[in-house]
C-alpha cells in the first residue's frame, strides 16, 4: 500500500471483519480520522472523527458503524469529502483501532480482517492487517495537501499498539 496517488476529491475508508466466535467478547473494530491543520500537520489533530464525534464542517462521515462484525460486506465505512475541506486543514490520516474494553485483541486475533480505500470505483488501497498481525491499531491512510493544493494519498500500514484513545493522538506523528 505505497503507491501515491493525486487530485484525490471524495474517498471512502471501508473495514471488515469477522464475528467473535460464540462466547467470546465482541471484536469492535472503528475507523478513525484525524484533521491536521497547516500550522501543525504532525502536531495534535485539530478535530478527530469516529463513532462518538462528527467532523465540524461534514466533510467527514462515519456512514456505517458496527460494534461486532456481523453483516454482509463492510462494516464500517467512512467517507471523506478532501474537496470540500477548508485550506485550514493540510492533512488527514485515517486509522482503524480495536476496541479493547475486554482485554488485550490484536489483528492477528480476528479472522478475515481487511481495509480498502476507494475513490469512486477506483480501489486506491486494500490491506489485510497481515503486515501488524500484533498491533491493536494501524494507521492505513495519510492524505495531504501538494504544494498546489491538490490531495495526494500515501497508502500505509502502520501499527500500533495501545489502546484506541492514545493511537488517536499518537497516529498523525512520524513514523519511526
Amino acid at each position: 500500500m505505497s503507491t501515491p496517488n493525486k487530485d484525490i476529491e471524495k474517498v471512502e475508508v471501508r473495514v471488515k471483519w469477522d464475528p467473535s466466535a460464540t462466547g467470546e467478547p465482541a471484536n469492535d473494530l472503528d475507523i478513525i480520522a484525524a484533521v491536521y491543520g497547516t500550522e501543525a500537520p504532525y502536531g495534535s489533530p485539530v478535530h478527530l472523527v469516529h463513532f462518538d464525534s462528527r467532523s465540524p464542517d461534514g466533510t467527514i462521515t462515519l456512514n456505517r458503524d458496527s460494534r461486532t462484525g456481523q453483516g454482509f460486506g463492510f462494516d464500517e465505512v467512512m467517507t471523506i469529502e478532501l474537496d470540500r475541506l477548508s485550506d485550514a486543514y493540510t492533512r488527514v490520516v485515517v486509522g482503524v483501532a480495536i476496541q479493547q474494553r475486554d482485554g488485550h485483541k490484536t489483528f492477528a486475533r480476528i479472522d478475515h480482517t481487511a481495509v480498502q480505500i476507494r475513490e469512486g470505483y477506483t480501489n486506491l488501497a486494500e490491506d489485510d492487517f497481515s503486515g501488524v498481525p500484533d498491533a491493536t491499531a494501524a494507521v492505513v491512510a495519510d492524505f495531504a495537501r501538494d504544494s498546489s493544493g491538490s490531495w495526494v494519498f500515501r497508502g500505509t500500514v502502520r501499527g500500533f499498539d495501545g489502546d484506541p484513545e492514545a493511537f488517536a493522538e499518537a497516529m498523525g506523528r512520524p513514523a519511526g
